[in-house]
């Protein structure tokens, strides 16, 4: 039985298509041209820092981050804000929490999307993000963590996000029930691999609800 859902926050929370955009005006390459590339990284399974290797080789994107941040201080540049959430999630995480389950966000974020987070005031219980556990996503010891966290057994938390292979198939291995959103770059091209078999898999998170509580 499902006491507690946890969620991820990239495609799965947030919808990142402002983010990439703006990395796109930042790089100089047309908008359609890098999500473009982002989506093929999805495709084939190749790291995210591929597609800004592509049109910017050799590019340190640490030091890249740094002078943006210095340049543009007080705008988004690579982060989010409640602009960016899908439009689901509000009545989605209010839905599961008056069925009487335990709402958490826990995901690879870094330091700075929790106060992101918490600004949304979210309907939830807990927001954690790997930089503050030093352990990130698929590594077993991310989900320990998540299951500490929402306070329950494994077998009694699901786990929502966009990735087979960062997300759920991992939270399936730690014991975990696993939920596929299908969405983003990763979410559409995962929903058809033969592994999804293994996993829900929704089109909107207000499916949650009907499927975790019957």
């Amino acid at each position: 039985m499902v006491r507690a859902v946890v969620f991820d926050v990239g495609e799965t929370l947030i919808d990142e298509t402002r983010i990439f955009s703006r990395w796109a005006d930042r790089l100089d390459v047309p908008r359609g041209t890098f999500l473009g590339l982002v989506g093929a990284c999805a495709a084939a399974d190749r790291p995210l820092v591929e597609a800004f290797e592509l049109v910017r080789p050799g590019l340190d994107l640490s030091a890249e981050m740094a002078r943006w941040a210095a340049e543009d201080p007080t705008g988004l540049r690579e982060n989010f804000d409640a602009d960016d959430l899908y439009d689901d999630v509000r009545p989605a995480l209010s839905a599961l929490r008056d069925a009487g389950l335990a709402v958490v966000v826990a995901g690879n974020q870094p330091p700075q999307a929790r106060a992101a987070l918490e600004a949304m005031d979210l309907p939830v219980d807990a927001i954690r993000t790997s930089d503050e556990w030093g352990v990130e996503k698929p590594a077993p010891a991310f989900f320990d963590r998540v299951a500490e966290l929402a306070g329950h057994a494994a077998s009694d938390i699901a786990y929502v996000g966009d990735r087979l292979d960062n997300d759920v198939l991992p939270a399936a291995d730690a014991g975990m029930r696993p939920v596929l959103v299908r969405r983003g770059p990763w979410g559409y091209w995962h929903a058809t691999r033969p592994e999804a078999a293994r996993v829900d898999v929704v089109d909107s998170l207000a499916e949650l609800v009907g499927l975790l509580t019957r």
